[in-house]
């Protein structure tokens, strides 16, 4: 670890953030009767959580951050509940920093409204000292880029989502969003093309021709800018592969975003060299062929994420998600690795940056 991580580490020590409590940024604003009332909401980008009085509304920019990005769907849960929409206690801090390599941090969740920054200073206390903001459509690309720009800790990643390729075609204006997009693939924060690749669970077979060419022009323009390429893949691990052999030249990094193959795939990952990064899916009751397949990854193709704000970790499965929430999922990776956590966050660490270059 180099001594810039091991600095970046002793921010774990701050005291905005203990394990056993939600982050403060994290928590419902005090009633309006409360002394703490009326307090000036914290500069950055806007995020997560409704629009306290006083600030801009959905759509709008806030002062000093891109504009607001969509709701989560607050829908129920399996159990017909509805879902809680508190955020959960943070972690024990990470012995060693790690990054949380795909954050979509311009979705809106919760209770309260978070800035970029504010994510970030709670991650960094736990010890995920940076993220990759990652893109699913111009919109979205372009507030990553913006991001970026603004916090050393943050670089982004531009694509449109294939489940989102079909409809752009039907629409006529697929050509021209895939511009913007290779337009903001220049930016030197950059460091990505996705997420991009195949997904057949919302997207039905008339949508599978749009998705696939979607899908190749992204390979080919994460090879022509010299970047790598963060894949999700839904349904779809069969074809996904066959897209990527099939290809005449590939990135120089491939990254399952989301890993959510089994042994097998994981095996033609392992031959292949492409990347594994596992989310809170893999601390699911039911994951047992994620865990499976972590076991047997290559330790140099291991990466870890938290898709914030979807996916949160087990035992706060459906509540919102946050960056500050990955040494819950990387205590899990290193039991299920029998490694020791030090080490693998050593690793992890270590691959991120193989596979997108330095964070400075």
């Amino acid at each position: 670890m180099s001594e810039e991580q091991r600095n970046r580490a002793g921010a774990q020590t701050s005291p905005s953030v203990t394990a056993g409590e939600v982050p403060r940024a994290y928590r419902p604003a005090p009633a309006k009767n409360d002394d703490a009332a009326g307090s000036a909401p914290s500069e950055g980008t806007a995020l997560n959580g409704t629009t306290p009085t006083g600030t801009a509304p959905t759509g709008t920019t806030p002062t000093g951050g891109a504009p607001a990005g969509p709701t989560r769907e607050q829908a129920e849960e399996k159990s017909g509940k509805k879902r809680r929409l508190q955020y959960p206690p943070a972690p024990e801090p990470l012995p060693v920093p790690v990054l949380d390599n795909h954050a979509h941090l311009d979705f809106r969740d919760g209770e309260v409204r978070v800035t970029v920054r504010e994510a970030l200073d709670a991650a960094q206390a736990v010890g995920v000292v940076g993220a990759l903001c990652v893109g699913y459509d111009v919109a979205s690309s372009e507030f990553s880029v913006d991001a970026a720009g603004k916090d050393p800790r943050l670089k982004a990643a531009v694509a449109l989502h294939p489940n989102d390729a079909p409809e752009l075609a039907a629409e006529g204006n697929y050509e021209a969003a895939f511009a913007r997009i290779a337009e903001l693939a220049r930016h030197d924060q950059v460091v990505a093309i996705g997420e991009t690749g195949l997904d057949f669970y919302r997207t039905g077979q008339d949508g599978v021709a749009a998705q696939k060419r979607s899908f190749e022009d992204h390979i080919a323009l994460a090879v022509e800018t010299g970047l790598a390429m963060q894949i999700h893949d839904r349904d779809a691990h069969a074809e996904v592969v066959e897209v990527l052999q099939d290809a005449p030249t590939l990135p120089s990094a491939v990254v399952f975003h989301c890993f959510s193959g089994d042994a097998e795939l994981a095996r033609i990952c392992n031959a292949n060299g492409w990347y594994m990064s596992f989310a809170g899916t893999v601390t699911f009751k039911n994951a047992r062929g994620l865990r499976e397949a972590l076991a047997i990854a290559d330790p140099q193709l291991i990466l870890v994420e938290t898709d914030t704000p979807f996916l949160t970790p087990h035992p706060y499965r459906g509540q919102p998600n946050a960056p500050y929430l990955i040494p819950q999922t990387m205590r899990l990776m290193a039991d299920v690795r029998e490694a020791k956590l030090e080490s693998l966050c050593q690793q992890v660490m270590f691959n991120t940056t193989q596979a997108y270059g330095s964070w400075t």
